[in-house]
This record gives C-alpha cells, sequence and structure tokens, in this order.
C-alpha cells in the first residue's frame, strides 16, 4: 500500500504557528510519527507540502498516475476556496482523506464550508496531529479488507 500525505498552505510553519490552534509539533514531527506507525504495516508513504494551489493539484495527478492507494489531505485555507482542487480530487480514482487540525466548523464562519468534504471519503476535525494518525489507521484498515477479499 502506498499513501500520499498531502499538506497546503501554511503548514509548513507547524509548530511556530499559532501553537494555541495548531500545537507545537512540526511537519517533520509529524512525518516522524506516520512513517513509524506506516512501517509497522510495510506501507509506503510519501509527503508533500505546498503553499502554491497549482503544486497541490500536481501531485493530486502524480497520485493519480502512480497509481497510489490514498491520500490525506490537509488543504488547510484552500479547503474554504479552491474548486480546482476538489475538481481534481474529483478527477482521480483514488480515495482521500480530509484532514483538519482543528475543527473548522468551531472556527470563524468563513472555515465552515468545505469545498472537499463532498468528495472525499471522510473528514476528521479538530484531533490536532493525531487526525492524520486517524486517517492512516482508516487506510490500513481498508488495506485489510481488500487482502480479506483476495
Amino acid at each position: 500500500m502506498h499513501i500520499l500525505c498531502l499538506n497546503g498552505p501554511n503548514l509548513n510553519l507547524l509548530g511556530l504557528r499559532e501553537p494555541s490552534i495548531y500545537g507545537r509539533e512540526s511537519l517533520s514531527d509529524l512525518e516522524v510519527r506516520l512513517r513509524h506507525l506506516a512501517d509497522q504495516h510495510n506501507t509506503k508513504l510519501t509527503f508533500f507540502q505546498s503553499n502554491h494551489e497549482g503544486a497541490l493539484i500536481d501531485k493530486l495527478h502524480w497520485a493519480f498516475h502512480e497509481r497510489l492507494d490514498g491520500i490525506i489531505f490537509n488543504p488547510a485555507a484552500y479547503t474554504h476556496t479552491s474548486i480546482a482542487l476538489r475538481d481534481a480530487i474529483s478527477s482521480i480514482d483514488i480515495p482521500v482523506i480530509e484532514v483538519h487540525i482543528s475543527n473548522i466548523l468551531e472556527r470563524e464562519s468563513f472555515r465552515h464550508h468545505s469545498f472537499i468534504s463532498d468528495v472525499a471519503i471522510d473528514q476528521i476535525l479538530g484531533h490536532g496531529l493525531k487526525g492524520y494518525e486517524m486517517a492512516l489507521e482508516k487506510f490500513l484498515g481498508r488495506k485489510g479488507e481488500k487482502e480479506c477479499q483476495n
């Protein structure tokens, strides 16, 4: 199994930016945590972060061409603005789990709408970095389901 962990704008500043909302762990800390879990399940992870919408779309297309098994995606602020990311997700045949460190439904009203949620198979909100682990565990559970069917 091969999973892409995709992160949008400003997540490169995790641990530094608004730690009262996003915590003190960095994106590198998250990568270490997820790799540890993935390694226990013989699962490959690819990490990518960009502040640029087009680069995120290119990575979604890359995942499609490489036939990845799933995408954990925190589109950050693009969640609320990017129809282009929504269209990119709907045009690829890869399950996407949308993850947000904070609960966007409990924040400013402009954050309540997600253009991604209706094309994702799940949405995990407000669990901090643990939300990424929860998403990976869901994909690992799907892997187990596939192995039982074979």
